[in-house]
């Protein structure tokens, strides 16, 4: 049971964090360049923005497309959720375990701006069918290595003023680190099983 308290109440702390920072860049910052921060120098600053979309700011194309994309976002959650429920009953390894915490608080974190968000901080699109359901994800670590024009042919990003290094938040973070750890220590958590070699069988000699 103690297991338990733990791997979700390391996705709880994901989530009590990721809450938390977003509510102090939405009380306490201006929104946009306006209210920019500067942390160390001008390459990394909190900035004060929404994704009303995917990661990157991709969206889907439809009326109901964020409404989709937030029941998808639920579907996976309770997913994870369960498959961290599995994981720590089957014992599996200790750092894959945490990283697949880090993965379901990380998702939560971005579900509650999604669903919540429009109608607590009233940001959802003006277009908007309902507030809720389509609350705008609240981003705010910003690594200006580069701004500017994307021209129009570039697919998914052109035509708009962008910067090369997305604006993230907590939960986003959380779900790289725990997406990292993963890829590069894989052959840690999941080692192959080598099978025994087995001698082929010998041939009797003659005579016997």
């Amino acid at each position: 049971m103690n297991n338990y308290f733990k791997y979700f109440g390391i996705a709880l702390l994901v989530i009590a964090l990721d809450q938390a920072s977003k509510m102090w860049v939405h009380f306490q910052m201006d929104f946009g360049s306006p209210g920019q921060i500067q942390i160390f120098g001008d390459w990394f600053k909190l900035h004060y923005t929404t994704n009303p979309g995917m990661a990157f700011g991709m969206e889907l194309g439809s009326e109901y497309g964020k409404m989709i994309l937030t029941s998808f976002r639920l579907v996976a959650m309770v997913g994870i959720g369960y498959y961290l429920y599995y994981l720590i009953k089957q014992k599996t390894h200790v750092g894959y375990t945490f990283c697949i915490s880090l993965i379901l608080g990380g998702a939560i974190g971005n579900l509650v701006d999604s669903v919540f968000y429009g109608v607590w901080l009233d940001n959802a699109p003006y277009n908007a069918p309902t507030p809720w359901f389509h609350g705008q994800v609240v981003d705010m670590f910003y690594f200006d290595i580069w701004e500017g024009y994307i021209p129009e042919w570039v697919p998914l990003w052109g035509g708009g003023y962008t910067a090369l290094w997305p604006i993230f938040n907590v939960a986003d973070a959380s779900i790289f680190i725990g997406v990292a750890i993963i890829l590069i220590f894989q052959n840690r958590f999941f080692p192959e099983t080598k099978s025994e070699k087995v001698a082929p069988p010998q041939e009797p000699e003659e005579g016997q």
